[in-house]
């Protein structure tokens, strides 16, 4: 089977609370790979919407994300958003080796290390929430800072200096063609931060994300000063791009779905596999993020792709391929996990997950518990989401108790 050479224009500009984007939608009840247009970038790409077809993409190495360097590739934001020395745009072995050294500072053992001081910070912003009192804004509160001070307290970073860090991330983050000299700008800020954070750290190592990133060791290999400064870059956009958003969507969802806080309230110990469920079903983003070129001819899902021709996949497509998930568009509690791809896949899998999840784990836990009578303070549909960057939250999320 071949698609026809139609291509469609795609800005994936859909922001309507969690609701699934229908020209996604309607993308992934093709039959076949289809050709897409995006705001930026000088050529189409190929987009791969189902499960099994997008897990093909991302474990193939006749594609290549660090082919894509040099070249103005399509993409939603003005300035794109990898340093050409991220993990983001490595491909194996470079990747592997960069992955392997980093993630000894993420393991299960690590993060459970580190577990007490999230639920220090959690417990700590709930208490100002608290104190304030009821109501209150979710995201001011517990959703921007968790996942903010928590990424920048575990790489050191002086608390000073966390609220430049989180307004540089932000202009990195936002798709208007008007801002792409200030996102250029806040990008070559935020690597010259880490540039000279990393040099400290090699001269006088803490206990910080950094200095343990800095110490590991495969035989002799190790980080060069370059690698861990964008290393360090990559997890504060991750800090912010990710988790962030993601436990303002899940508290969106509970407050909106009594069911689902019902659920958790008679059955607590559910809570990851809940979460679980959520994170698959919740729209994260807005349509794609980082293509790949083919390096040679390559079929896929009955299509020629030819070298040179950029692929993007959707994770958000592949989320609800009913060939994996039953009811795809379902949100159900009772699912059993399979795994989904809401942190990526293959090579390019985040390395932080178990760090992701103890953050969700935490703030969504800590505020059950602590906030029993917890309400959306406002109807649903005076909540204020996010249209200005490539990710999918509400801006201010009022709440009661």
């Amino acid at each position: 089977m071949t698609a026809d050479n139609e291509t469609n224009i795609c800005p994936f500009d859909f922001s309507e609370a969690l609701e699934f984007d229908p020209v996604l939608a309607d993308l992934m009840d093709r039959d076949a790979p289809t050709r897409i247009r995006l705001p930026y970038g000088d050529a189409d790409a190929w987009l791969i919407t189902g499960f099994d077809a997008v897990k093909q993409v991302t474990t193939d190495h006749r594609l290549s994300r660090a082919a894509i360097i040099g070249h103005d590739y399509p993409r939603l934001t003005p300035e794109p958003i990898v340093s050409p020395e991220s993990i983001n745009v490595m491909d194996p072995p470079h990747s592997s080796r960069v992955r392997q050294l980093a993630s000894q500072a993420f393991t299960q053992q690590q993060v459970d290390g580190m577990r007490s001081r999230i639920i220090w910070l959690a417990d700590v912003l709930l208490d100002r929430m608290e104190e304030d009192g009821s109501p209150a804004d979710l995201v001011q509160y517990l959703s921007n800072p968790l996942p903010q001070h928590t990424i920048l307290d575990l790489l050191g970073v002086e608390q000073e200096d966390w609220p430049q860090m989180q307004e540089s991330v932000r202009q990195l983050l936002v798709v208007g063609a008007g801002n792409k000299e200030a996102a250029a700008s806040a990008k070559a800020d935020l690597t010259a931060y880490f540039a000279k954070l990393v040099e400290q750290r090699r001269t006088s190592p803490g206990k910080d994300l950094i200095s343990a990133m800095a110490a590991a060791r495969d035989g002799e290999d190790q980080l060069d000063d370059r690698e861990l400064a964008v290393m360090a870059l990559t997890l504060t956009l991750s800090g912010q791009d990710t988790a962030t958003c993601q436990i303002s969507d899940i508290a969106y969802l509970l407050l909106t779905r009594p069911e689902l806080m019902e659920h958790l309230r008679r059955r607590p110990d559910s809570l990851t596999d809940v979460l679980q469920e959520m994170l698959r079903h919740i729209p994260f983003r807005k349509g794609i993020g980082i293509p790949r070129v083919a390096l040679e001819d390559v079929e896929l899902d009955g299509v020629q792709i030819r070298a040179g021709e950029f692929v993007h996949v959707s994770y958000l497509t592949a989320n609800r391929d009913p060939k994996r998930f039953p009811d795809s568009h379902v949100l159900d509690p009772d699912r059993p996990y399979q795994p989904h791809m809401t942190f990526g896949w293959g090579g390019h899998r985040c390395i932080a997950v178990p760090l992701a999840m103890a953050e969700m784990e935490v703030a969504i836990g800590r505020l059950l518990k602590r906030f029993p009578g917890l309400r959306l303070a406002v109807p649903p549909e005076e909540v204020r989401w996010d249209t200005e960057t490539i990710r999918r939250f509400p801006l201010e999320l009022p709440v009661a108790w």
